[in-house]
């Protein structure tokens, strides 16, 4: 089979396209055939050795694919085959690999999919409809205002709409391009802000009246993150989702202190066992397939053209989720 191979750190230009044996489903597993894999920002990172943490090279890249059954290992139920499923690979044993034509996964993690829910969409609601539904169970946004940054990224645009229906008061979405902006808009946000602008958390505070915004959700980081600080009520909260490019000194810890305000970490895989790893997607999956919940698809591009998925969110072009389609 065809996958993508990162050899080495560097560009997207390293990534490479290799013939490498179909994976045999052990005991307990599936084979699935790859009709979309996503493609996520912090892919990206890693392949620049920009990521938290530093993976053993060579490695096939891809944490996330949706498709159809192709075989069973033993002990599966036979009846599997055919049936569309995803594939969360960030959850199992092996957590890489969906940049490939098959991939072997626990048939216990393998969620059904409705038969109204595309491929493409189904893998925007893993790794990043987990992140948004998470991030809202963890810091409830009901009667309160909410910023949410990058907004129309895979994560911000589902984290927008989510905000919405769980009853925020307010949804500020932050974005850098008209076009971005309204997208953020069309999802349901009450108000954008171009955070491209040097003085955008002025505009945060305009959008509500003068006031700082109760919740922050950050999923970009960096300088972003100090520059959020600005927009946050007294009282407010912080909550932290850009694994590794955490950027918070001493000195605006204190300021938060000052403030009364709370800084709330985030991270997705210690929240998922099995059981609500299976519910928390079958929640999502029944909410885009019944049309409450809309996933935007930003790129879709041929295995042979991930490093060119990898150009797009590398120089920040790229709205909603973007697929490789095998």
């Amino acid at each position: 089979m065809r996958a993508i191979q990162l050899p080495r750190f560097g560009g997207p230009d390293v990534l490479e396209i290799i013939d490498v044996p179909k994976p045999a489903p052990l005991a307990g597993e599936i084979l699935i055939r790859v009709h979309a894999a996503g493609v996520n920002y912090f892919e990206v990172l890693m392949r620049g050795d920009r990521y938290a943490t530093t993976p053993d090279l060579p490695m096939i890249l891809g944490v996330e694919a949706a498709g159809t059954v192709e075989a069973v290992g033993q002990g599966v139920d036979a009846s599997l085959a055919g049936k569309r499923v995803t594939a969360p690979l960030f959850a199992s044993k092996r957590p890489f690999g969906g940049y490939a034509d098959y991939v072997a996964i626990e048939a216990s993690l393998a969620v059904p999919l409705p038969d109204a829910l595309p491929f493409e969409a189904a893998t925007a609601l893993m790794v990043q409809g987990l992140t948004a539904l998470h991030l809202l169970r963890q810091s409830p946004p009901a009667g309160k205002s909410v910023l949410v940054s990058a907004a129309a990224g895979g994560v911000g645009s589902l984290l927008v709409q989510l905000a919405k229906r769980q009853g925020a008061s307010l949804v500020i979405a932050a974005a850098g391009s008209k076009a971005k902006l309204d997208l953020a808009l069309s999802l349901g946000a009450d108000a954008a802000v171009d955070y491209s602008k040097t003085d955008w958390p002025a505009r945060v505070q305009e959008a509500i009246g003068g006031a700082g915004v109760d919740i922050i959700y950050d999923i970009v980081g960096g300088p972003m993150t100090t520059a959020s600080l600005k927009a946050l009520a007294p009282c407010g909260e912080l909550v932290f989702a850009a694994l590794g490019r955490y950027a918070i000194g001493a000195s605006e810890r204190e300021a938060m202190i000052l403030q009364n305000q709370s800084l709330r970490g985030f991270a997705l895989l210690p929240l998922l066992s099995a059981d609500v790893l299976r519910a928390s997607l079958s929640e999502l999956f029944q909410l885009t397939a019944s049309g409450r919940l809309r996933v935007a698809i930003g790129g879709r591009f041929s295995l042979d053209q991930a490093g060119e998925a990898h150009r797009l969110l590398d120089e920040r072009r790229s709205t909603g989720k973007v697929v490789l389609i095998p």
